[in-house]
C-alpha cells in the first residue's frame, strides 16, 4: 500500500480494490494534465495542443490550483480545469448545483463538488435488505469549486480544498468513474470485436495490450458493456431490426396472407419476432398433425436463436411452415 503526502499535508493512499467496481478507473503517470476544452484564464495559461487534446505542461506558469477570482472564458473551461486538478490530486468531481438567471433562464452559477460529497439516501427497501450493503461512496466531503457569471466571463467565487477522506494516487485516479471514458478509437475497435463475437472480457484484454496495461486503458469492462448496450438500443431505430420491420410491412402489403409480430422493449431493442407466409399457413392447415422446431440456430452478433417450424407433407418431404 503506497502512502504519499502532498504539499498541503494531505495523505495520499493507493488502496487495493476491484477495478471492475463502478467507482474506480485506470492510471495517470502525468508530466502533463489533459483538459477537455480551451482553458483561457486571464492570468495567462500556456496551453499546448497534442493530438487534438489541450495539455497544460507541469512546468508551465499556469496555476495548478483554483483560487478565488480566477477567470474563465466559458463554463466548460472551468469544469475541465477543475477536473484536471481533481485528477492530479486524487479525486473525481461532479456538478452539484446549477443556478439559472431569473431573467433569461440561462446559467448564472455552477458548483462542482467531490463525488464523495453528501450522503446516500436510505430508502425503505434498504431497511429490509438481505444482501450486504454496497460500499459507502458518499461521506459528506466538503471540497467544492463554485463559479458565477460576471458579464461574459466566469469567475471562481468559492473554493474549498479540504477532503474528509484519503485521496488516491494519480496512478489510481484514472479508475474513478468521473475520469473514465471510451475514446472514439476504442469504440470502433470494440464494435469490430463485438461483431466478430469476441466477449467483453477478451475485448478488455485487447484494449489493455494496445494501451500498454490496464491503467492506461481509460475505461473498465462495465464501460464497454454500457457502450455496447447503448449501441444495441439503437438497433431498432437505425439498424437491422428497423430494416426487418420495413421488409415485413412490404411483404404484408404484397401478400395478404403474410403475418408477423415483433416484441420491442422500452429502449427500442427488439426482443423477438415471429412471421409466417401464406404458403406456410396453408401447409399447416393440411399437414399440421406433427410440428417440430429447432432452436439451436444462433446468430453471431445478437445471440438470438432462429427457430424454424417444420413438418412432413403427404410425400414424406420436410417442409417449412
Amino acid at each position: 500500500m503506497d502512502v504519499q503526502e502532498n504539499s498541503n499535508g494531505v495523505a495520499k493512499l493507493e488502496p487495493i480494490y476491484n477495478i471492475d467496481s463502478d467507482e474506480f478507473e485506470g492510471e495517470l503517470e502525468a508530466e502533463s494534465v489533459e483538459v477537455q476544452g480551451d482553458v483561457n484564464v486571464e492570468d495567462g495559461v500556456n496551453v499546448e495542443v497534442e493530438d487534438g487534446v489541450n495539455v497544460i505542461p507541469s512546468s508551465s506558469s499556469a496555476p495548478l490550483e483554483p483560487f478565488i477570482g480566477m477567470v474563465f472564458e466559458e463554463v466548460e473551461d472551468a469544469q475541465a480545469f477543475y477536473k484536471a486538478y481533481a485528477r492530479r490530486q486524487g479525486f473525481a468531481i461532479r456538478t452539484n448545483h446549477t443556478r439559472l438567471s431569473k431573467d433569461d433562464k440561462t446559467r448564472c452559477a455552477v458548483d462542482y463538488v467531490c463525488t464523495r460529497e453528501g450522503f446516500r439516501r436510505v430508502s425503505r427497501k434498504d431497511t429490509d435488505r438481505i444482501m450486504p450493503e454496497p460500499a459507502e461512496t458518499k461521506i459528506g466531503c466538503k471540497a467544492i469549486m463554485g463559479i458565477k457569471k460576471d458579464g461574459e466571463k466566469w469567475i471562481v467565487n468559492k473554493f474549498v480544498v479540504g477532503h474528509n477522506h484519503i485521496l488516491l494516487t494519480p496512478r489510481s485516479t484514472s479508475f474513478l468513474r468521473g475520469h473514465r471514458g471510451v475514446s472514439k478509437v476504442q469504440k470502433k475497435l470494440i464494435m469490430t470485436l463485438n461483431e466478430s463475437g469476441v466477449p467483453t472480457r477478451k475485448i478488455m484484454s485487447v484494449l489493455s495490450k494496445n494501451s500498454g496495461g490496464d491503467f492506461n486503458v481509460g475505461c473498465i469492462g462495465k464501460d464497454v458493456e454500457n457502450y455496447l448496450g447503448s449501441q444495441r438500443r439503437k438497433i431498432f431505430e437505425e439498424g437491422d431490426a428497423q430494416r426487418l420491420y420495413s421488409y415485413f410491412l412490404d411483404r404484408q402489403n404484397k401478400e395478404p396472407g403474410f403475418v408477423f409480430s415483433m416484441q420491442v422493449d422500452n429502449d427500442g431493442c427488439m426482443g423477438s419476432c415471429f412471421w409466417a407466409n401464406a404458403r406456410s399457413r396453408a401447409a399447416y392447415q393440411y399437414f399440421g398433425d406433427v410440428v417440430t422446431f429447432d432452436a439451436t440456430y444462433l446468430t453471431n452478433i445478437y445471440k438470438m436463436p432462429f427457430v424454424p417450424f417444420s413438418r412432413v407433407n403427404h410425400h414424406h418431404q420436410t417442409i417449412i411452415s
